[in-house]
């Protein structure tokens, strides 16, 4: 895993390139501690930069940039591609030699002898990479199908920069550091900035599966190499028509395959292990195909409905791996706090950031290398809403709209720890976790379509265009960019939030969170033969009744004892909320301060300071709107944007 960086400028201006490149691409040292280089032509204007975790042949064979055997090719990559023995195979066959063993090279060579199209379509793996064609004089940015790895791209001057992080393009004197108040509306209702916006006006996320081509004299073209609607259609056209069990074992065998690839390193290598269904099958495939224990790791906090540490341990033991635990003290958790702004680089609000840095911090005091189970609620149907919004939805699509705003306003008018109490003695809701606050995400979608409800329940603030003085919101495309033929509101919802949720949070969170520490994490969930073989299944074979991952948790059945995995899904937080109402209370109301906000131009001081007294009376539980703002002036008070676009 690495971090890259660098600039097409006026053709022409030879002086200090490399070493610019080199500076812009040393911001990301923590991503690369290992090694770090830089290559540039003055007379195309072009410069790259690279910083090197050598995950794959550790020597200096892998040292980037690297230019391929014919030198037509200059490439810095940042990701692993896991069938490169495959590709290597195939390039030796048609005549090519190789220094070292690195998937680099296997990647350059590949692309000279193929073409880039052609192989990016043979891929499997993570990346994002720059490639300058020396024939064509022209750069080309790609990243990878899911979003696993950033990239960042934006015109400046006569320069365009990129770079996996923000930090590197300030390092170019182009470089102005605006904030775009439209982005900051998409931060604001979804706690991430949503791509292709960053929070800085003229930078773009390049999209997943998209790539990025641009020369000297032409404007900067972006086009899809693979996209979801695709894998959709073809799922569609081509369906998976065994039995039951034969997509079991099918996708078991894609997963094993999927997990095998994964554990190829140089470098000792673990997982991240939750106890929940995704981590745990991770997990169990990687010890299955293990010759010795695997190193697993978790982490426990004492806050009651936090800690799954118990039941990491259960299926740790369960499987014979070599486990390592952690219990986080509330003091240890919130010290994280402060450098939240440096890790995330852009304001991100995501609290389970914080547990995300501190499993990923003990992993990388025994591993460089660790598995992970994201993207098995998206790909497979994990989240509740997939199936408790529908629910709501069709027990209450005949009430008049009067009707069901009154309800909506009585269900609202009791605070969510009130319901919880009156509700605790009542068989089957009882048991059910942060009943109040699920009753209170109900009262928010009655009376609403299913875009609206969709939209409602992802959003933190229902109308941050009012909050943000001078934005105005972008339009939704994603809804409305689903492809005909899905299977429901379920699956609408699954595709909207695999372009959105997943690469602009959930991604984001694990690439920060792991790179500040300098561990590689490597999802094989998100495998895009995985993806494609899900989106080929019966919808009922992902969500079944009130149960999503159902062929997912048929595998894990075969591994880990039904026993040890089935109960109520917790999620991976901490109680921020509580911790805003204490410990955290004077920091909070510091940075939310009415002069403060006055001051700074950005938002409205009245419906931020009225949530926050509601936070505070138990009213109503804001702490995820609340923690949006705070993250945003936790980064402005870094020094992050000074300036803004008026």
């Amino acid at each position: 895993m690495c971090g890259i960086a660098g600039f097409l400028g006026p053709a022409g201006e030879s002086q200090g390139l490399e070493a610019l490149a080199r500076q812009m691409a040393d911001s990301l040292r923590r991503r690369g501690p290992d090694d770090g280089g830089g290559w540039a032509d003055g007379e195309a204007g072009i410069a790259l930069g690279h910083r090197r975790l050598a995950i794959v042949d550790l020597s200096s064979a892998g040292h980037q940039p690297m230019v391929s055997a014919n030198g037509r090719y200059v490439l810095s990559y940042n990701g692993e591609v896991y069938n490169a023995a495959e590709l290597r195979r195939e390039c030796e066959a048609a005549g090519a030699s190789f220094r070292g063993t690195s998937d680099t090279e296997v990647l350059v060579e590949t692309i000279s002898q193929r073409g880039l199209r052609p192989t990016l379509e043979r891929l499997i793996g993570m990346f994002a990479f720059a490639l300058w064609d020396r024939e064509l004089r022209e750069l080309t940015l790609v990243r990878d199908r899911l979003g696993v790895k950033p990239l960042y791209w934006g015109r400046f001057g006569k320069s365009v920069l990129f770079a996996s992080e923000l930090a590197a393009l300030k390092r170019h004197p182009d470089f102005v550091g605006e904030i775009d108040r439209d982005a900051l509306i998409g931060y604001l209702r979804f706690n991430y900035v949503p791509a292709p916006q960053s929070i800085y006006r003229g930078v773009r996320k390049l999209r997943p599966g998209h790539l990025l081509a641009v020369r000297h004299g032409r404007e900067p073209h972006v086009d899809a190499w693979w996209s979801l609607a695709a894998a959709r259609a073809k799922g569609a056209t081509a369906p998976f028509v065994g039995s039951e069990d034969e997509a079991v074992s099918a996708l078991e065998a894609l997963l094993g395959d999927a997990v095998r690839k994964r554990m190829i390193a140089d470098v000792p290598l673990g997982a991240f292990l939750s106890g929940g269904i995704d981590s745990s099958t991770v997990t169990a495939l990687m010890q299955a195909q293990s010759p010795r224990p695997v190193r697993s790791f978790s982490i426990g906090f004492a806050e009651d409905g936090y800690d799954e540490a118990a039941h990491a341990k259960a299926v740790a033991r369960h499987l014979g791996t070599e486990h390592t635990e952690l219990c986080v003290t509330p003091e240890e958790a919130r010290g994280v706090i402060p450098s939240l702004p440096s890790i995330y680089d852009e304001p991100f609000a995501d609290a389970s950031q914080i547990p995300t840095f501190l499993v990923s911090r003990l992993a990388h005091e025994h591993v460089t290398v660790a598995l992970s189970g994201d993207g098995g609620d998206e790909v497979f149907g994990g989240y509740n809403r997939y199936f408790e919004l529908p629910a709501v939805l069709s027990r209450t699509a005949l009430l008049p709209r009067v009707l069901a705003q009154s309800a909506a306003a009585a269900i609202a008018g009791v605070p969510p720890d009130r319901w919880s109490r009156m509700l605790q003695p009542v068989p089957k809701l009882g048991s059910i976790p942060m009943l109040g606050e699920k009753l209170h995400k109900v009262a928010d979608v009655l009376g609403q379509s299913p875009q609206q409800a969709f939209r409602a329940l992802v959003s933190h603030w229902p109308d941050p265009g009012a909050l943000v003085r001078g934005g105005q919101e972008k339009a939704d495309a994603v809804w409305e960019e689903a492809p005909g033929g899905l299977p429901g509101f379920a699956a609408r919802m699954q595709f909207a939030d695999t372009l959105t949720y997943l690469p602009d949070d959930i991604l984001t969170k694990v690439d920060r969170a792991s790179m500040a520490v300098s561990l590689e994490a490597r999802v094989p969930l998100l495998d895009h033969r995985v993806v494609e073989f899900a989106w080929s299944l019966p919808q009922d074979l992902k969500i079944r009744g009130r149960e999503g991952k159902w062929i997912l948790r048929r595998v894990l059945d075969r591994h880990v004892p039904r026993a040890l995995i089935e109960r109520p899904k917790m999620g991976f937080g901490v109680p921020i909320g509580s911790w805003l109402r204490g410990p955290l209370r004077g920091w909070a109301e510091d940075l939310l301060g009415e002069s403060r906000l006055q001051r700074q131009g950005f938002l409205d001081p009245a419906p931020i300071r009225a949530r926050w007294h509601d936070h505070l009376s138990g009213k109503r539980n804001w702490q995820y709107a609340l923690w949006g703002v705070l993250m945003f002036n936790a980064w402005l008070e870094r020094g992050a944007g000074r300036r803004s676009a008026e």
